[in-house]
């Protein structure tokens, strides 16, 4: 998938003096591909530390991966952005896109 989270592009203009991309996100992917066994579950909880986002992923038991998460919609874009290309180990087909629980608060980024 090419498209960002949300399906747009947004810029880095400042509005109202906030930082674009600062407002919070939910967000709640499943990826497909070669994303189990081969650390990806690691890549994605080290990355999400990185962006000081909150969630969880998680194998499921059809070989895809699943991903929520909820932080500043900057961080969850920059999160997309490496979910996609994933650890070199990895080989990721697709990126599905679900609705998110808005209600979910998370704690932290963890491995399930």
């Amino acid at each position: 998938m090419s498209a960002s989270p949300g399906g747009k592009e947004r810029s880095g203009s400042v509005t109202n003096g906030e930082q674009d991309g600062a407002e919070p996100r939910a967000a709640h992917w499943l990826v497909s591909g070669r994303v189990q066994g081969v650390g990806f579950r690691w890549y994605v909880s080290m990355a999400a530390e990185r962006h000081q986002l909150g969630g969880d992923v998680r194998n499921l038991p059809d070989g895809r991966v699943e991903i929520r998460t909820r932080g500043p919609e900057r961080d969850v874009r920059l999160l997309w952005e490496e979910v996609k290309r994933g650890p070199g180990s990895s080989r990721v087909d697709h990126v599905e896109e679900l609705v998110p629980d808005p209600t979910l608060c998370f704690d932290g980024f963890r491995i399930r």
